[in-house]
């Protein structure tokens, strides 16, 4: 009896404290070579990136059963390659890995400590104490203690290159070097739990029969929403507004396929033709091509940026106005003899301009061979008069083209934060 009645005392008359239990949640995410986009194709990363998301959702960390104490995002880069670049890769891999999780509210840029690693010497010194396989594995350590110490000695990558004729240093590149390409994100919290603080009462009513008891549980998490997430995917569809302008309807796609490198597909379709005053201008044709994306732009999104390529493509046109006319290919001959030929390297660059807009500028310099005919519109017929063989070295392609990006994770970012 004195039980029951002391249950009811702490329900009608004891006070609820929070006790609380230090919890921290982690992912860390890898990255290709000088590459600062995350790839959930690059080893675990996808499934990794799954299993962190279900487990900051479920349970909100702003909700009444947990305390957001910090956020650490930490971005690391491998040794190889410049002080400077590698410092740019850790300070964008961990924007990279900080923008993945962004939505979920809790996460802005003044609860967040970032660290960038630059050449992460001390996680290099780490991998190697923890492969026994490391070939010499000794002198390799001591001359990471004296890259990692206080007086670090110049140049500490050639050094590393020469130690041993560059034995080790081919080991550390391709079994280590790549636990190093990653950015990691830590979000530290308290998980609180309801306590119940019992007065000092005790009575003994023995009149009173009736059992009393509460069930006293944690209270329940806050539900969210579950957290779509896809596949990055980055494709361009385009128009060439130059060619628009010459009244040649065109439209082109582009797609990313990793490694900074797109491939590229476009035709124009223009049939225009006043039979009774002579006055024709058509063409169609098309181009294949593949491009690759340089520069810090082309770093921080892709289909973004400078850019080179190669492309390749044939077209045929009959243009007239009204006096002599010229024909590309010869009609009724061969699939070879009825187009022109063209291929060319072409540079450009691809402005944003919108969240899902880009303008991409691009020159190309190349061959267009083949054959063209030159006719006269007489009488009411087309009277041919010259067959001639086209070799034209030079400019073969200009290009002023309105991109509209589609795809996951392929649109613009305004630039804000940190500074």
């Amino acid at each position: 009896m004195k039980t029951h009645l002391l249950t009811l005392f702490c329900i009608l008359f004891g006070t609820i404290t929070a006790s609380a239990e230090s919890e921290r949640d982690s992912v860390k995410v890898y990255f290709r070579v000088s590459d600062i986009h995350i790839d959930r194709s690059v080893r675990n990363n996808g499934t990794t990136l799954d299993s962190i998301f279900s487990k900051l959702t479920a349970d909100s960390i702003s909700g009444p059963t947990r305390r957001l104490v910090g956020v650490k995002v930490t971005g690391g880069a491998s040794p190889e390659g410049s002080v400077k670049f590698n410092r740019y890769l850790s300070e964008k891999r961990a924007d990279a890995i900080f923008n993945e999780f962004r939505h979920l509210g809790f996460l802005n840029d003044s609860t967040a400590e970032f660290t960038y690693l630059g050449r992460d010497w001390n996680g290099l010194k780490k991998e190697v104490e923890d492969d026994p396989n490391v070939p010499c594995r000794d002198d390799v350590m001591i001359l990471l203690e004296q890259i990692t110490g206080t007086n670090p000695p110049q140049d500490p990558l050639g050094k590393l290159k020469s130690l041993h004729q560059g034995v080790p240093y081919r080991y550390l590149l391709s079994n280590l070097f790549p636990e190093l390409r990653a950015s990691k994100l830590t979000v530290e919290y308290e998980r609180l739990y309801p306590a119940i603080r019992i007065p000092d009462i005790s009575l003994d009513i023995p009149e009173l029969t009736t059992s009393i008891s509460a069930d006293i549980s944690p209270l329940p998490y806050n539900r969210a929403g579950e957290v779509k997430t896809c596949k990055p995917f980055y494709m361009g569809l385009k128009t060439n507004m130059l060619y628009d302008a010459l009244l040649l309807p065109n439209i082109g796609a582009e797609f990313y396929v990793g490694k900074n490198i797109s491939l590229t597909a476009d035709w124009m379709y223009g049939w225009w033709d006043r039979d009774r005053t002579h006055y024709y201008w058509r063409a169609y044709g098309g181009n294949v091509g593949a491009r690759w994306w340089f520069g810090e732009k082309a770093h921080e999104k892709p289909l973004t940026g400078h850019h080179l390529g190669l492309f390749a493509g044939a077209v045929t046109y009959d243009f007239e106005l009204g006096k002599g006319g010229i024909m590309g290919g010869v009609p009724r001959g061969t699939l070879w003899d009825r187009c022109n030929f063209i291929s060319g390297v072409e540079y450009g660059y691809s402005l944003p301009v919108a969240r899902r807009l880009n303008i991409d500028f691009s020159l190309a310099l190349g061959y267009m061979g083949g054959k063209y005919l030159k006719y006269q519109p007489k009488y009411g017929f087309y009277i041919w008069q010259s067959t001639h063989r086209l070799h034209w070295f030079g400019p073969t392609k200009a290009e002023i083209s309105l991109v509209w990006l589609i795809g996951c994770d392929n649109y613009n970012r305004t630039k804000g934060g940190r500074k």
